[in-house]
């Protein structure tokens, strides 16, 4: 998505200044002997020394229009400006991409310039400065654009005074400057704007503006109307919608912009704007009949409708009604929940050259389109069907589309070679994540004008030799990690073949040194070489202080064994986890802001030059050797989001003032140290604080209530410490509202069960467990945590949402388990065993469906194990054992599953699967006269591989398995491991047996 914001914002900016050179060629020049006035000329100099000129602040090139100007020289002659060929006054004035920067103030002698018609200051660098009320003086302005200027504050109001304006552009949030309109300006600007033609505002907050009432005055000449991610909220006016002139309506990305905008209303039902040729209504709720849309506006040629809310159902019989838009070029109708196989009307549409059906469920095979239209043509220039769950292999009509600049097909599950293509006029190619094979075909390495390549994440196999790229010579990004293929860079020697790479993908291609052509890539700015058989030092030329340009560098999963400092300056992102690095933490630049170094072999403290690295993010060193303690300067980092030092060596108590400025901490593990002391209350002011974990330390405190009041926080581990007392009752209305993990276990607290606390846990009490299956964690880091499941310690490399679980086992609580845990409903886990509980076995853990282990083993509970538990369809373990259980077992589904060492240690339980019988008046739970013949006994290490609906942790790790291979990989071990154990005492029994005859 933000490829295709900054591709739309560049060409509306090439549109805008195509159509300036166009208004500065129809203007007549001032004849040679007509000067222009010397208070203009002076006011334009000291305008353009106010500011200082940076023509490489952004990627495109600059062109500095002030430096030519010169004191003495004819200023209507200077680049940039236009005068009047009459009086000789400055009418216009066009500094886009002039390289400007500094604020622009209110006393800038740009206001002297009383006859200005046009102003363009696109595309230059004001500081986050306001627009100055000034500008409302020119009186004559009839163009005003103000396109990624970096301007912030909020639209004044006194810009509504220009009341000539025609044509009107502000661009605001650039490089972090939040733009603002209150409430009312937006309508004073649509009553004064009589002759308003174009209004174009991108990225402004109008979240505080009235939309009917702004709208109610608006100019009939607006062919224009474009507020593209400006947080709109409220109903969108019909009546724009029916504008005799209009054009273009652009009301994109209004419900999830940055201001949480929330744009509702419906297209009207008659009286459509005749001549609308674009209309995006993408990201918004607006409702949609799109039967009536495309009956109505059948001028439309740019449509673009992603993640709409269509009337009716959004299914491929409904998109038949497209067919009628003959006129249609470019259609964008992605992220709609669409599924079914791909209509192949869309590729009927001969005038269409944009097609985007991306983030969607079509499934089945792209549809072949030349054998059923042999007689047609298609002008296909972009097509991006990514992100589906398309299979079979790629149909001959794309590798034969004359014009194709793009191609992104990029995860699917598409099958078979990739073949020749036909034109060479490619220049963006995307076909990673799918299951592609065989070799990369000769055609990709002739498409001259290709930019983007990934073909990542496919079995493409062979041995590719990497000069065979040479001659593609604007490349700038190309990603062949992860195939069965291995790069070969032995005959790789021309170290320009490469001048625009800036992103380099290698991770997974068998490379076992660094390559070396990479010494002289100046322009090389994201590197990744990660999962390949790299052994030893990394060579010094890879970060040479003088040509180094890397931002962002993953060399993981390698076999590294030294880094010692990282002295490239421009770096951003580093990764170097799981090699096996030693000796001390590294020295790394102020730059980095994502510094990953986790599973190595590395020793020492963490340095205190750690303490000025201004801009990090997230530091990761975890499972090392690092000792001594945590440095408390740590705590100025207020960018600090994730803090990872678990599985180290680190001693001494947690710095007590550490968190007081950390607003911004989203993740903090420390478990598995030597720390000790109490949990430093300045955790209260972490209001971001999403996990903590604190596990297996020597941390001596009680519980720490303070943490309740935190809206954030998800994970709350605490076990295996020396936490001691009362629990004692919240004392905030609403605590611990987002938790869905919370691990006491291994502690020293007393007293009852936290019933008001299981009142409140109001995350745990969504009962479905089809919510999205999202992980806590972000873009570059994902959140684990180390958890008893089922009896056993596992490891969840990803917190998946729906993965709730409470365990207080082992420690001293006593009384009674309270009814409330029924309400409970999303629980996947709960572990209450080994403490002193009495009572029954509540009613309410019949309420409990997406329960899928139990522990209540050595307690006290008394009486018999509620029938209705068989019930609970999800559960795969059951331990009650040691308690003073009696009577029957529930028999009947999951409960037929469990063994008896579900139920030992309770005398008076009977049925099956104990050896003991009940009385033979007493009726088995659950046994309706129905006979098993099929009972058999599965113990939970059966159970725990996939009985039923029970998986290892149900469904919970069940997806944390699919997501995760290091998991998958444990797993694999685990049962090999037992296999051939056994294996092995077989065959020492029999050596044995055969010594002794």
């Amino acid at each position: 998505m933000e490829y295709w914001s900054s591709r739309l914002m560049f060409l509306i900016t090439l549109v805008l200044l195509l159509s300036q050179s166009l208004i500065d060629s129809s203007t007549p020049s001032p004849s040679n002997n007509l000067l222009c006035h010397p208070a203009e000329s002076s006011a334009l100099l000291q305008f353009s020394n106010s500011f200082i000129i940076n023509p490489s602040m952004f990627d495109f090139v600059m062109k500095p229009k002030t430096v030519s100007w010169k004191n003495g020289t004819e200023c209507c002659s200077w680049d940039g400006v236009s005068c009047d060929h009459i009086s000789g006054h400055v009418i216009g004035l066009n500094l886009s991409s002039s390289g400007l920067q500094g604020p622009l103030h209110s006393n800038s002698t740009l206001f002297s310039l009383p006859h200005l018609q046009t102003l363009i200051l696109d595309d230059n660098n004001f500081s986050c400065s306001p627009i100055p009320p000034e500008i409302g003086n020119f009186a004559n302005m009839k163009t005003l654009s103000l396109s990624f200027a970096n301007f912030s504050g909020y639209v004044p109001e006194e810009i509504s005074h220009l009341s000539k304006l025609s044509h009107l552009t502000i661009y605001g949030n650039f490089y972090d400057c939040h733009f603002l309109m209150g409430p009312f300006v937006l309508k004073k600007m649509l009553q004064n704007f009589t002759n308003l033609m174009e209004l174009t505002m991108y990225n402004i907050d109008m979240s505080g503006v009235e939309l009917v009432s702004s709208f109610m005055n608006v100019s009939s000449s607006l062919t224009t109307l474009d507020l593209y991610e400006c947080g709109l909220r409220g109903k969108f006016p019909e009546n724009v919608f029916r504008l005799p002139n209009l054009q273009e309506l652009s009301l994109g990305i209004n419900p999830h912009s940055p201001f949480s905008g929330n744009l509702t209303g419906s297209l009207p039902m008659f009286n459509w704007s005749s001549p609308l040729w674009h209309l995006d209504l993408s990201h918004t709720k607006i409702s949609i009949d799109l039967p009536y849309m495309c009956s109505s506006a059948k001028s439309l040629q740019i449509l673009y409708l992603s993640n709409c809310s269509f009337k009716g159902s959004s299914n491929n019989a409904m998109l038949t009604n497209l067919t009628q838009l003959v006129e249609l070029t470019s259609l964008r109708i992605d992220s709609n929940n669409l599924g079914g196989q791909i209509p192949l009307f869309f590729l009927n549409l001969q005038q269409l050259a944009f097609l985007d059906l991306s983030r969607n469920n079509f499934v089945g095979k792209i549809p072949e389109f030349l054998k059923a239209n042999s007689s047609l043509q298609l002008n296909l220039v972009e097509l991006i069907i990514s992100d589906n769950l398309l299979s079979e292999s790629i149909p001959s009509w794309v590798y034969s589309l004359p014009y194709l600049y793009s191609l992104s097909l990029n995860n699917n599950k598409l099958i078979g070679p990739i073949k020749e293509f036909h034109s060479k006029s490619l220049e963006i190619l995307e076909l990673g994540s799918n299951k592609l094979h065989d070799q990369i075909p000769n055609s990709i390495f002739q498409q001259k004008n290709l930019r983007d390549l990934d073909l990542s994440h496919n079995n493409l196999d062979g041995v590719l030799e990497l000069n065979k790229f040479s001659m593609l010579k604007n490349l700038r990004s190309l990603d062949l990690s992860f195939n069965n293929f291995t790069v070969s860079t032995y005959k790789y020697t021309n170290n320009d073949s490469f001048p625009q790479l800036s992103d380099l993908g290698l991770a997974s291609c068998n490379i076992r040194e660094f390559p070396y052509f990479l010494k002289n890539m100046k322009s090389l700015q994201t590197l990744q070489l990660s999962h390949n058989p790299i052994q030893g030092r990394i060579p010094e030329w890879l970060w040479n202080e003088g040509t180094c340009s890397l931002s962002g560098l993953n060399i993981s999963h390698n076999f590294l064994t030294s880094v010692q400092k990282i002295p490239c300056k421009s770096l951003d992102t580093v990764d170097l986890r799981s090699n096996m690095i030693e000796g001390s933490l590294p020295t790394i630049p102020p730059s980095v802001s994502i510094f990953f170094i986790s599973n190595n072999a590395l020793s020492g403290e963490i340095p205190s030059t750690y303490c000025n690295l201004s801009e990090l993010e997230i530091l990761d060193v975890s499972n090392n050797s690092i000792h001594g303690k945590i440095p408390s300067c740590l705590g100025n980092k207020f960018s600090l989001s994730v803090l990872d030092l678990h599985t180290n060596n680190l001693s001494g108590e947690i710095p007590r003032d550490m968190f007081e400025k950390l607003t911004n901490l989203r993740s903090l593990h420390l478990s598995n140290n030597h720390l000790d002391g109490p949990l430093p209350s300045s955790l209260r002011s972490c209001q971001s604080l999403e996990v903590l974990d604190v596990g297996n330390n020597k941390i001596n405190d009680t519980f720490p209530h303070w943490l309740e009041a935190l809206p954030m926080l998800r994970v709350l581990v605490l076990k295996s410490n020396r936490f001691h007392g009362f629990i004692r009752p919240p004392k905030v209305e609403h605590p611990f509202q987002k938790l869905q993990i919370m691990d006491l276990s291994n502690n020293e607290f007393i007293g009852l069960l936290p019933t008001k606390y299981f009142e409140s846990f109001t995350s745990m009490m969504d009962g479905h467990a089809t919510r999205n299956l999202t992980h806590i964690g972000e873009t570059y880091y994902q959140d684990s945590v180390n958890l008893v499941v089922k009896g056993h310690e596992l490891i969840l490399e990803k917190i998946i949402t729906i993965f709730v679980t409470i365990d207080f086992s082992r420690n001293n609580f006593e009384g009674a388990i309270p009814e409330s845990i029924g309400q409970l409903k999303s629980l996947k886990g709960l572990n209450f065993s080994q403490n002193r509980l009495e009572g029954s076995i509540p009613i309410s853990s019949i309420n409990l469906s997406n329960l899928e282990w139990l522990d209540l083993s050595l307690n006290k509970l008394v009486g018999e194990i509620p029938s209705k538990m068989m019930d609970l369809t999800q559960l795969s373990y059951l331990n009650l054992s040691h308690n003073k259980l009696v009577g029957p077992i529930p028999h009947g589904n999951q409960f037929d599953t469990f063994n008896e060492d579900s139920y030992s240690g309770n005398v008076e339980l009977c049925g099956p699967p104990l050896s003991k019988s009940c009385n033979n008046g007493m009726q088995q739970d659950g046994d309706h006269g129905e006979k098993h013949t099929d009972h058999i006994i599965f113990d939970w290490k059966i159970v725990m591989i996939g009985y039923g609906c029970g998986l290892i942790i149900g469904i919970s790790v069940g997806y944390m398995v699919l997501y995760s291979e290091r998991f998958d990989y444990w797993l694999y071990k685990k049962v090999e491991g037992r296999r051939r154990q056994k294996q092995r005492l077989r065959r020492q029994t029999n050596t044995r047996l055969r010594m002794m005859s």
